[in-house]
């Protein structure tokens, strides 16, 4: 109270000292706070709204349904901007789910087990066991589609109720619809199906096997496994001709492989390899008797010092009797004859000896009990091996082949020996694990194979070979006399071309010499020869090419062989 006392003096004070201006302000921010406080005790005493659905509706035309609905039972209700409908109070909204519920007008989006997260102050057993199913379930889906080969799955679980006496209770049952993956085999993988199955049984108490069902998006019953005995023996059958023919791959293999050293593969045939396998199950019950073990041999010794029993005794019972002297023999009442026929009568004094001996031991052996199962078992196994000969072309003397009039070449035939057979035959034996008890087959046969296909091929290329030898041939003939001939030819040429040079050069000379003959001639006579110009032009020329050609004699020789190649 003071302290209340003071502040409303040191505010006189103030106020006594303030201007108007400031006593407005003053007065305005009183006003403004006991505003605001009547305002949020107003707001804070209205009641509540509450929602309908806690989830916002998309539909358009589901929220135009469902207002109409809410009017016609005069309800009051609002929208807000992301499509959520509020009622005044919880009561309400109850009121109005229960009316939409009824009238299948909740939002397809809608968690159906969402009506029941209310938040109230107190929660039944109903409400208790609803939120356990919906844990169940929710837990159920995420574990499936957490599965590599599920894209989403609906789990619907059935739980009836409890009944008095157990022949009237109902089974709990279960539903799913899965969406498998693309390129998933789930479909027809019974081994994943069984999978999902016991996910389900094990999840939920007192569900059976029988009460669920999984199927696909189209209906197609999955956990069908009754109408899949049929589907698992085909799959066994497939498994079984799996087996015996990669059995079969192997023992051939390992027969090819023992022979390559002996024969070319194109020599080997097998026609026939079967292998019988027992597919069947076997339980087999074994009982071994060992010896005891008294004393184990000694590895330092150098000889086997241990020692075994048989057996060993477990208990020993004896049994020793023995009678001396004769037996009672009674007698009838006095000064009566007995009534002991005379033959025994007369053995009466006779010293009788009796004597029994029994001697009984139970002995305790070791035994060992084998219990096993056995499949599969190779059974009978047959083997037919067919071996070809040789065919070997012939020569001449010359190191040619022999080819017969046909123009083929000439083969000879050459069987395969009879120790070559026992030896292919004792190869395959091993091969196979031969058993005569088991009642394996193994046959080993010459058989000559028809070649006529290979054979043709091979004179067919040698046919061409010898064709493009004789071609050959032929035109480096043609070639060398076509060589010579043009050798011949051009040394012709030359020597007709040398003579004709020569016998020019021999007549020109023979004019030079007739004018210079004729002009020493002139010279000598003192007349005067008249030349034209012409001639004193080709004399000038000549007497300058002999010049040259005794200045320049390789020059002059090569100018004439130019002109020689040229005509």
């Amino acid at each position: 109270m003071q302290w209340f006392g003071k502040l409303v003096e040191q505010i006189r004070k103030l106020w006594g000292t303030w201007k108007s201006v400031q006593r407005a302000i003053f007065a305005s921010i009183i006003a403004v706070v006991v505003l605001g406080l009547i305002l949020l005790i107003a707001f804070s005493a209205a009641p509540a709204r509450s929602a309908v659905f806690t989830r916002p509706i998309p539909d358009p035309q589901m929220l135009d349904r469902i207002g109409l609905r809410l009017d016609q039972e005069s309800i009051s209700y609002t929208v807000t901007a992301d499509n959520r409908i509020y009622v005044d109070d919880e009561a309400t909204a109850r009121r109005a789910r229960s009316i939409l519920i009824r009238e299948d007008l909740v939002p397809p989006d809608t968690d159906p087990w969402h009506l029941f997260d209310l938040e109230r102050w107190t929660q039944t057993d109903f409400e208790r066991n609803v939120n356990l199913q919906r844990s169940i379930t929710r837990q159920l889906e995420m574990h499936i589609v957490a599965l590599d080969d599920v894209d989403s799955a609906s789990v619907t679980i059935a739980f009836p109720e409890d009944r008095l006496f157990l022949e009237e209770q109902h089974p709990i049952t279960a539903s799913v619809i899965i969406m498998p993956k693309p390129s998933s085999d789930i479909r027809e993988n019974r081994a994943k199906i069984e999978g999902i199955s016991k996910l389900i049984q094990f999840a939920v108490e007192g569900l059976r096997s029988e009460n669920i069902t999984i199927t696909d998006r189209s209906g197609v019953v999955l956990n069908d496994f009754e109408s899949l005995t049929a589907f698992d023996r085909i799959q066994q059958t497939r498994q079984e001709l799996q087996l015996k023919a990669s059995e079969e791959r192997r023992i051939r293999g390992e027969i090819l492989e023992g022979l390559a050293g002996m024969l070319t593969p194109d020599r080997v045939r097998i026609p026939r390899l079967e292998v019988e396998i027992d597919m069947s199950q076997q339980q087999v019950s074994t009982r071994e008797i060992l010896p005891t073990v008294i004393r184990p041999n000694n590895p330092l010794t150098p000889f086997d010092d241990s020692q075994i029993e048989l057996y060993i005794p477990l208990s020993v019972e004896s049994i020793e009797e023995r009678f001396r002297g004769t037996g009672f023999n009674p007698e009838g009442p006095p000064g009566q004859e007995g009534q002991t026929p005379p033959a025994y009568r007369d053995l009466q004094d006779t010293v009788g000896e009796w004597s029994n001996t029994v001697r009984r031991q139970n002995n305790e052996i070791s035994s060992r009990d084998i219990q096993e199962v056995r499949s599969p078992q190779l059974a009978r196994r047959t083997v037919g091996v067919a071996i070809d000969g040789v065919w070997r072309k012939q020569y001449d003397e010359n190191g040619q082949l022999v080819i017969n009039t046909d123009g083929a070449i000439e083969r000879t035939y050459i069987p395969p020996s009879a120790e070559l057979l026992s030896s292919v035959d004792q190869i395959v034996r091993h091969a196979i694990g031969f058993n005569a008890a088991r009642g394996d087959a193994v046959t080993v046969q010459h058989v000559p194979f028809d070649r006529t296909a290979e054979h043709l091929l091979e004179d067919e290329a040698a046919r061409r070979q010898r064709q493009i030898q004789q071609i050959v041939l032929y035109t480096l003939i043609g070639v060398a006399i076509l060589l010579v001939a043009f050798i011949g030819f051009r040394l012709i040429s030359r020597e007709v071309e040398r003579r004709r040079r020569l016998r020019e050069e021999e007549l020109a000379r023979q004019h030079q010499a007739m004018r210079e003959a004729a002009l020493r001639s002139a010279e000598e006579e003192g007349t005067e020869v008249e030349m034209s110009v012409e001639e004193r032009a080709r004399l000038e020329m000549q007497e300058n090419a002999i010049n040259m050609a005794r200045e320049h004699p390789e020059d002059v020789a090569q100018l004439i062989r130019t002109w020689l190649m040229e005509e």
